[in-house]
């Protein structure tokens, strides 16, 4: 169904930022730039655009490329050059791509420059009004050159330009994708940023979780309902079920390393999965299993932490770090657990028999030992499960992941 955005959910803005700074000394002249480019949706679309490309073309005189400095990712480039004498010049391209599901118009140019008379700064490219549709490149060029007409040592040595390029979503229609026929990567354009849903996830480039009390990412699967984590970069699908199959220890020797194999490893991936009537759509993937602690508030370490050491199979746990990210709907699942208590895949940094679980009254990790299990709810260790897995990138889903409507896998 086609749907009409009001110009406040219209207007996205991409800032793209070119900071030249020259440093002229005697018989040369040197700059650094950076380019930085962020985009924002506040709709069920994915916007998108990223720099994908940093090249050097018309060099005239001494001027030469700085290799060790001209460099770029998704959202940022930096580029340095040197001239040497008046009428030196260099000009950078840079590419700039719409890789999202909206289309984009330039709105606006802004330039600020500090008209340094010695250094002669021009943009070309682009222009106000030009379209930058889905799937389309443009092409913005920077050129610096040592002023020719320069015959002394200038007073003064500094010069900078500002480029602001803003951009707005082209007038018209946007058409999500239709909720039939999905596949898994599809999801990504009905990404949110604000209330329940699908956000890209801010910590890891690529994965997008669902957030919130009860976002719509119910799914059926082994005619049973499970939720949807994430859908990953290389477009997998993470799914947890959605209810407790039962408790059990985590590893019977105490060991908290999951790839020994522990003793749940080894249940749900040999006794566990063959029990699942659609097993052929889940794939081998690797795992972050990472020991963490339990003092530590700074979400980014610990999901370093999670991501320093891997495991590569078909089914396990959900980690410390997804509970948190998910924002809670991970809770209604804990209330099927017998105990109140689920079991995550991440153990406890510097030890050998402590584990994570997870309690829905306040969703803080707790640590289970053999030293310590009088003060824990069950002296046996026997904690809830909830298995996680991963679905493949090919399966198609038809419903709108609302639990009356959830997904439904159609091949």
């Amino acid at each position: 169904m086609k749907r009409r955005f009001n110009r406040t959910q219209r207007n996205y803005i991409i800032a793209g930022l070119c900071m030249i700074l020259v440093i002229m000394g005697v018989g040369y002249a040197a700059f650094q730039s950076q380019l930085r480019i962020s985009g924002t949706s506040n709709i069920a679309s994915n916007f998108l655009v990223r720099i994908t490309g940093i090249t050097v073309s018309n060099q005239s005189g001494g001027a030469a490329d700085k290799s060790d400095v001209t460099t770029y990712n998704d959202t940022s480039a930096t580029f340095g050059t040197t001239l040497q004498s008046p009428g030196d010049s260099i000009t950078y391209n840079i590419t700039i791509a719409n890789q999202g599901t909206i289309d984009a118009t330039l709105k606006t140019i802004s330039k600020t420059d500090t008209n340094n008379s010695a250094i002669i700064f021009e943009t070309s490219g682009v222009n106000e009004g030009d379209a930058l549709n889905v799937g389309e490149v443009a092409t913005m060029q920077v050129t610096v050159t040592y002023n020719p007409s320069v015959t002394s040592q200038p007073s003064n040595l500094n010069s900078t330009l500002k480029v602001d390029l803003d951009y707005e979503q082209t007038e018209g229609v946007v058409t999500p994708p239709t909720p039939s026929g999905m596949t898994p990567n599809d999801l990504k354009a009905l990404a949110v940023t604000e209330g329940d849903g699908l956000y890209a996830d801010e910590y890891e480039a690529g994965r997008y979780m669902y957030k919130g009390a009860n976002p719509n990412n119910y799914i059926t699967f082994n005619d049973e309902t499970w939720r949807i984590i994430s859908v990953e970069s290389d477009g997998t699908m993470k799914i947890m079920r959605n209810e407790s199959i039962g408790n059990a220890v985590w590893d019977e020797a105490s060991s908290n390393n999951w790839a020994k194999p522990a003793t749940l490893n080894t249940f749900l991936n040999e006794s566990y999965i063959q029990t699942l009537s659609n097993s052929d759509k889940i794939v081998s993937h690797t795992w972050n299993i990472g020991a963490i602690t339990s003092s530590n508030g700074d979400l980014a370490t610990q999901i370093n932490a999670e991501n320093e050491v891997k495991w590569t199979g078909k089914i396990a746990l959900p980690t410390v770090s997804e509970f948190i990210r998910t924002n809670n709907w991970m809770n209604n699942i804990i209330l099927t657990a017998e105990y109140g208590y689920l079991w995550t895949l991440s153990p406890v940094e510097n030890e050998t028999s402590i584990f994570f679980a997870y309690n829905n009254q306040n969703s803080i990790g707790f640590m289970y030992t053999e030293s310590s299990a009088g003060s824990n709810p069950r002296d046996d260790f026997s904690i809830d499960i909830s298995p996680v897995l991963y679905l493949s990138s090919d399966i198609t889903l038809t419903g709108d992941g609302s639990s009356s409507n959830p997904f439904i896998i159609t091949n």
